[in-house]
């Protein structure tokens, strides 16, 4: 018996890999000319990837009904499989960028090609700019993990994962933001991604995870229409200002409000991660806020 939510869901997959594989950012290449073998000789990332997704396939193509057993596990409920000629694919909604935390881009293409490690993401930005494209982006990576932003607590299948080469504690390279730009504008472009669905994976998981960190230039970014930043010129906040209002009407989680406003900060000020909000950091939480 069939789930049918995730029936319908896979039926959207199959439609990707009958017409294509997912666009191509411009410039850079996509496939690696030598795939990495992780299992064997005659097993390599890309025979395990294909034979993943074929697998995918061959489970949309039943045409099943679902079926609709009430407590004692009788179908009490008639149903029929009619295909509908309208549909299309899930594209996502989100981008969430991290950094790798690990010593090299070798090591986490190695990280997000073992099965036993269970993570992943779409794409990986080398610090010489090289992008590597892991995961269809019509597919579910994992890469968010637990967190949620605003009401969204299954991030993974509404948003592309694009991990940084950096271990969180250097400076990202102008080649890297080169290539993370191009890609963003492709990406933002190819699925309707909207200003403000630009986010951390800090953002999302502010009590679990710190990346990608205060060094990372979301500055820069909002200046290119990916995610928003602060006026130069701040109102002061009005006395009764709500903050932790505010933190939630922009997506932060603020059950642990002191989690939420270090995550804020590092996004958005950049120079303090403390859980103290000082006028300043009001004055720029009100101006953001009101952007969202």
């Amino acid at each position: 018996m069939i789930n049918y939510r995730k029936f319908h869901f896979l039926l959207f997959i199959a439609a990707v890999f009958v017409v294509s594989c997912s666009p191509k950012v411009a410039g850079v290449k996509t496939n690696p000319s030598k795939p990495v073998v992780v299992r064997g000789p005659h097993f390599t990332t890309d025979s395990i990837y294909t034979a993943k997704t074929d697998s995918l396939i061959n489970l949309v193509k039943q045409q099943q009904p679902v079926v609709l057993m009430d407590s004692t596990g009788l179908i009490t409920t008639p149903s029929e499989w009619v295909g509908s000629v309208n549909f299309g694919i899930r594209k996502a909604n989100y981008v969430i960028i991290h950094f790798t935390a690990q010593d090299s881009v070798q090591q986490t293409i190695k990280t997000f090609t073992i099965k036993s490690t269970e993570v992943s993401a779409h794409y990986v930005v080398g610090k010489d700019g090289k992008v590597y494209h892991m995961v269809n982006d019509y597919l579910r990576s994992n890469h968010a993990g637990f967190g949620k932003w605003g009401s969204v607590t299954d991030m993974n299948s509404i948003s592309l994962g694009i991990e940084m080469d950096n271990n969180g504690s250097e400076p990202f390279t102008d080649a890297q933001i080169k290539s993370l730009l191009l890609l963003l504008a492709q990406l933002k472009k190819n699925y309707n991604i909207p200003t403000a669905n630009f986010i951390g994976h800090q953002d999302f998981a502010p009590k679990r995870k710190p990346d990608p960190g205060p060094l990372f230039p979301w500055k820069l970014l909002a200046a290119n229409g990916f995610g928003y930043w602060s006026d130069d010129a701040l109102e002061i906040a009005p006395l009764d200002f709500d903050y932790k209002t505010a933190l939630r009407l922009i997506g932060y989680d603020t059950t642990d409000l002191n989690a939420a406003i270090i995550a804020f900060k590092r996004h958005f000020v950049q120079d303090d991660s403390t859980a103290q909000l000082s006028q300043l950091d009001l004055n720029v939480l009100y101006n953001v806020y009101q952007k969202y």
